[in-house]
């Protein structure tokens, strides 16, 4: 983005726009959950049910309906934190080719593709804060902008090595070496594409909730499989592990005021306009209070990945732009997240500090090449949002897992029953794998993808 339009759209600079003539409240979308769960019930066991009248019902596909690749899928709602499962998912078959998306209303999925050309698959999970609005539209968005990205670089991707320019047409003899020394692949086509989807489908729902006044936004993680590969895109607090006999592989990366500190930070000292001069960008161990002034204290700075001390002044008294340790850390004590869709709407409370100038819709994106992976029976790719992984640590999901898939081999159903397991494993059961006792009280959603059988039947290709 330009330093202009920046300046022009987040600084302050000029008197406040006077208030907007009321808008009819009209949602883009209506509240519903996946497509594929059409027709599916409660999941919950007979002995939850008599033990544990209070349980949440754990909702899963109905038995007569597949998703890609067999994959498993289960839910839960909040514990009436909300009226509604903020949390969205979507899953389908992704093909490239210059078409038109099928219309029918009742598809198991997302069929992108009358005429194959590049074919793939595509699961993602959205969890939606300030209401469902954001992760709905983005369940009903994203795959739509990805496969126009797709499908405007796909003769690169199909080709030996990316060219220089997609037409064929050869301005330079050395454009091949060019691409070559830059070492550009066709795995950053998809990477860029992937990029572009989440930024596009961002502006989109941007548009769509000012237009019906409405506000919110969400995470988004994403898996695309394609040409062999695995593609594990994450904006936000949710993850995504590979789980193996012997191994377990973090696909994803949390993206919290925390662990994003220093590009928040460094954001706040080139444009300290952004703080409006209520909040100080410096991190302390605490709070500072009247009685710290003139004391030498710990700090950091954005530059700064240690601690040093300085000399606490009136201004290092302000509120913090990054309020909070672990998870309760929040920026400017309003947002858990610093990277999603949506949030253009999102004001510090009683005031009119935006919070979207700190927040990124870019993904970071993990490739998984499953042609260099010997693959085993039970490896599976387990993809959830953050209320799981707020009771179980990868460690503990991968052990149930592994306690779970090989005793269960002649069940056709058995992923969407561990993706139901895992979920249950976060609601108190005595004996559970936490030994505490823990409980989750947020949206759940889970998707467990099977590697092993589609990857042996793909090699036939």
């Amino acid at each position: 983005m330009s330093t202009g339009w920046f300046r022009r759209r987040f600084l302050p600079g000029g008197p406040l726009p006077g208030p907007r003539p009321p808008r009819p409240r009209t949602s883009p979308l209506p509240y519903r959950r996946p497509r594929f769960l059409r027709g599916s019930g409660s999941c919950s066991s007979t002995a939850d049910t008599l033990h544990r009248p209070e349980a949440r019902p754990v909702r899963c596909p109905a038995r007569g309906r597949a998703l890609p690749w067999n994959a498993g899928y289960a839910e839960i709602i909040n514990a009436e934190k909300s009226e509604f499962n903020e949390d969205q998912a979507a899953c389908g078959k992704l093909c490239i080719r210059r078409c038109e998306f099928g219309v029918e209303e009742d598809q198991e999925w997302l069929n992108l593709c009358p005429e194959e050309f590049l074919t793939g698959h595509y699961w993602a999970l959205f969890d939606g804060h300030g209401g469902p609005a954001a992760a709905i539209l983005a369940a009903n968005t994203l795959h739509s902008c990805l496969r126009q990205q797709l499908e405007a670089v796909v003769e690169g991707m199909v080709a030996a090595q990316p060219p220089m320019h997609l037409s064929g047409h050869c301005v330079c003899p050395s454009d091949p070496q060019f691409v070559e020394e830059k070492g550009i692949r066709t795995e950053d086509l998809v990477i860029g594409a992937l990029e572009s989807a989440f930024q596009e489908c961002d502006e989109v729902i941007g548009r769509e909730l000012e237009a019906s006044g409405q506000v919110g936004g969400c995470t988004a993680l994403v898996a695309v499989s394609l040409q062999g590969k695995l593609y594990v895109a994450n904006a936000g607090d949710s993850r995504a592990i590979l789980v193996r006999r012997d191994e377990v592989r973090p696909l994803s990366s949390e993206f919290t005021p925390e662990t994003e500190r220093q590009r928040i930070q460094q954001l706040a000292f080139v444009y300290p306009e952004l703080l409006a001069g209520e909040f100080t960008r410096l991190e302390f161990p605490r709070r500072l209070k009247g009685d710290d002034l003139g004391q030498k204290v710990l700090f950091r700075d954005h530059h700064m990945s240690g601690w040093s001390y300085k000399h606490v002044e009136k201004s290092d008294l302000k509120y913090p732009l990054i309020q909070g340790q672990g998870r309760q850390a929040r920026l400017f004590g309003t947002l858990a997240v610093s990277r999603g869709l949506g949030d253009h709407q999102l004001r510090v409370l009683d005031t009119n500090i935006q919070l979207k100038p700190f927040l990124l819709s870019v993904p970071q994106v993990t490739v998984l090449d499953l042609d260099q992976l010997e693959l085993q029976e039970d490896d599976v790719i387990v993809m959830a949002t953050d209320g799981l992984w707020d009771v179980l640590s990868n460690e503990q999901v991968a052990q149930l897992v592994r306690s779970f898939l090989p005793g269960n081999r002649e069940d056709p159903h058995r992923f969407s029953e561990l993706a139901q397991m895992l979920i249950h494993s976060t609601q108190g059961k005595d004996g559970g794998p936490t030994g505490e006792g823990q409980v989750s009280y947020d949206d759940i959603s889970v998707f467990v993808i099977p590697l092993y059988s589609q990857r042996q039947g793909s090699s036939s290709h």
